[in-house]
């Protein structure tokens, strides 16, 4: 008997039924377009974030019969880049924007950018005018790759309808892989139109890429060595800790070896601020006694952190008296800001994990962690409420955390509103706190909140926005009526781009120009025109109320929050000032 007459026949027609779908789905692909969206496919790719037009019209046709990626039209490319950049930072893979040629490319750029400041994982797909035209000046034409090479991880101009799947693929793979970051691809019109049956593979990197895994062992053992003999050890855990996946890893280590644990902006939700070696956050508006802890340090080991400017202050007096172990996957962040001691190039969990292999014992610190707590007490992050003036900010954030789950998703512009949400939101999960940090984007707060509801529909997503913040973005919240996500944007309003307004009082002996709005619309009646609800609060008795109403409605809501114009961010160091010297008010600021 032979081995085919053996099978029995309902496994004989499963077979040749699995066969036909192969052969079916190997057929499917024709064009370049419709290997572009077979590559997105092949990743996994849930949703995409763009808005169409001429050159990249091929590929939203093939989108057309593919059910299983959903396509959400943003109002304008920068929402689309920023919703995108959002859903990668909340789920960890790469998000997905999409835009035509020439303007839809460019208006990609400040995401993209803002991206690549972040180490966020995204993939841009840009349309582009047909090969021969290519240089031209043609309609529509920019030279994106050009434009794109200085904020990209990696970039590349589709050259063959029978490569540019695996184009795709490969940029994909890029941005996930190793330190993530944005990636690019060119789509010129005519290779997307282009006839292929080159079915496009995994994502996967190049064989040449090949990221480092683990530290030296010698310079670990180094490392670890001064640690235990430290006095006053730190940790400063960045937000390369959050996206090599090593919360864990630094909780378990900080709290085995009772090492505090101060965090950068990005690496905010690493370490669970609620928590007695949790020292906060630091930097420029970081909190008093993180900053302390930071100058006073004889240890520091510092993982998935850039050192930038915002953080360090003065490099001169940045941790003047400490050894400083730098753990990071990217050997150019390496001694580029703040020369270390123990360079340890390698994975974030993966490294410390070493370093906890090695550790011969705990750093004899209890003095130092005693000297941590009087810092909280004499340090903390206050202010004050009179019942006749306007609401403070502060109050609003604070009120909304205390009434929401622990894994609730924060989402902020960039200025002042930020800085409090920040400062007065008490964050102890990761993928948590989505903002612009390096780039410092005005209006990203409510395209991300949309890219983060998508990525977490099970969590409640709110977004802190300034008044000058939402007014260059506000539009995405028609998107977010359309898709119907239960968000909501808290506009803390002080009629002003505030922060500029503050520098301008601490350093321009208050000539505010172009710094307060003489007019700005009512953005709760805003909210309505756009079909969510709006909501406005003016005094303290009101705000708990209008936050669950806003909580409690099945869609997007608005609250226009009217705080006290007059109120600023502190603690706060001077740019290129010694973070052991903050200040606490206007008056400390005027004496440094």
């Amino acid at each position: 008997m032979s081995e085919r007459a053996s099978v029995p026949k309902e496994d004989e027609e499963s077979a040749e039924a699995d066969e036909a779908e192969a052969e079916t789905t190997e057929s499917a692909v024709e064009t370049g377009a419709e290997a572009v969206v077979a590559a997105l496919e092949n990743a996994d790719v849930e949703y995409l974030f763009g808005v169409t037009g001429g050159a990249i019209m091929p590929v939203y046709d093939a989108l057309y019969e593919h059910e299983e990626m959903t396509h959400i039209t943003m109002a304008h490319e920068q929402g689309a880049a920023h919703a995108a950049d959002a859903y990668g930072i909340v789920t960890g893979d790469p998000g997905v924007c999409m835009a035509t040629s020439g303007p839809g490319a460019t208006n990609l750029v400040t995401g993209i950018a803002d991206a690549s400041m972040d180490s966020d994982p995204l993939i841009a797909l840009t349309g582009q005018v047909p090969t021969d035209f290519v240089g031209n000046d043609a309609f529509q034409e920019t030279d994106t790759i050009g434009v794109t090479q200085p904020v990209t991880k990696y970039n590349i101009f589709a050259e063959d309808a029978d490569t540019v799947g695996d184009d795709v693929g490969e940029a994909f793979a890029l941005a996930d892989e190793g330190r993530q970051g944005p990636t690019l691809v060119d789509l010129p019109k005519d290779v997307t139109k282009g006839e292929t049956d080159q079915q496009p593979g995994t994502p996967q990197t190049p064989d040449t890429y090949n990221p480092p895994e683990e530290a030296d062992e010698v310079i670990v053992q180094a490392a670890v060595e001064a640690l235990a003999d430290a006095d006053r050890p730190v940790i400063l855990a960045g937000g390369g800790v959050i996206k090599g996946e090593a919360c864990d890893e630094l909780r378990q280590f900080a709290r085995e070896y009772d090492v505090p644990v101060i965090t950068t902006m990005p690496g905010t939700g690493a370490f669970p601020e609620d928590e007695d070696l949790s020292m906060g956050i630091a930097g420029m508006h970081g909190t008093g006694f993180a900053n302390l802890a930071i100058s006073n340090t004889d240890f520091m080991l510092a993982v998935g952190t850039r050192f930038d400017d915002r953080l360090t202050g003065d490099i001169e007096t940045f941790a003047p008296d400490a050894e400083i172990a730098h753990v990071d996957i990217d050997p150019a962040e390496i001694s580029k800001n703040v020369q270390a001691d123990y360079p340890l190039v390698g994975d974030a969990k993966r490294v410390i994990r070493q370093l906890d292999d090695a550790l011969p014992a705990a750093p004899d610190a209890d003095e130092w962690l005693e000297t941590c707590d009087r810092w909280k007490d004499e340090y903390p992050l206050d202010y004050e409420t009179p019942e006749d003036e306007p609401i403070k900010p502060q109050y609003v954030v604070e009120k909304y955390d205390e009434l929401t789950p622990d894994d609730t998703i924060v989402c902020a512009g960039v200025g002042q509103h930020q800085m409090w949400a920040w400062q007065y939101w008490t964050y102890t999960e990761p993928r948590t706190w989505v903002t612009s940090h390096g780039l410092g984007t005005m209006g990203y707060a409510v395209p991300a909140a949309i890219g983060a509801k998508l990525a977490a529909p099970e969590k409640e997503v709110v977004a802190f926005d300034g008044d000058g913040s939402f007014l260059m973005t506000g539009q995405e919240l028609s998107v977010a009526v359309r898709e119907n996500l239960n968000i909501t944007i808290v506009v803390l309003n002080n009629e002003a781009v505030g922060m500029v307004r503050q520098w301008q009082d601490g350093f321009y002996e208050g000539r505010r120009m172009a710094s307060e709005y003489p007019w700005i619309p009512q953005f709760d009646k805003l909210a309505e025109a756009y079909g969510a609800q709006g909501l406005r609060v003016e005094d303290y008795d009101d705000v708990e109320e209008t936050i669950q109403e806003a909580r409690e409605y099945d869609g997007p809501s608005v609250i226009d929050a009217i705080i006290d114009p007059s109120e600023n961010v502190y603690p706060m160091v001077p740019s290129g000032g010694d973070n052991a010297r903050f200040a606490l008010n206007e008056q400390h600021l005027e004496d440094i």
